[in-house]
């Protein structure tokens, strides 16, 4: 079960990274920064991937903190808004949302269950 860790944990940040890049010129369109957030996640999710494949221990750490801060934004962007977009209270249960909210959540869990093991 150790050795398939990894493997899960670059599949789920991988999911959440490729679910930013389909959504990234829609969140362009409503605001630059958010689009380029977007695609930023992308590249710093294969990162992440890599680091992991090669063992590193603070891909582990960055695809949490990654995480961390990605699932704060969504919530954020659902509840209160970010700068220049309002909130968006109807879209908690947009499908790409979920998909790489729950990859994001497993990601951290995964991260914490290495640490502790």
């Amino acid at each position: 079960m150790k050795k398939l860790i990894p493997w899960l944990a670059i599949g789920l940040i991988l999911i959440a990274g490729i679910v930013h890049l389909i959504d990234a010129q829609d969140a362009y369109q409503e605001a630059a920064y958010k689009g380029i957030l977007f695609y930023s996640h992308f590249l710093v999710s294969l990162l992440i991937a890599i680091g992991i494949f090669q063992n590193i221990p603070s891909a582990w750490k960055l695809g949490a903190v990654i995480s961390i801060i990605s699932i704060s934004l969504y919530c954020l962007s659902r509840s209160v808004g970010l700068p220049m977009i309002p909130a968006e209270p109807d879209a908690w249960f947009e499908p790409l949302g979920v998909i790489s909210f729950v990859a994001e959540g497993l990601f951290i869990f995964l991260a914490l269950k290495r640490r502790l093991d």
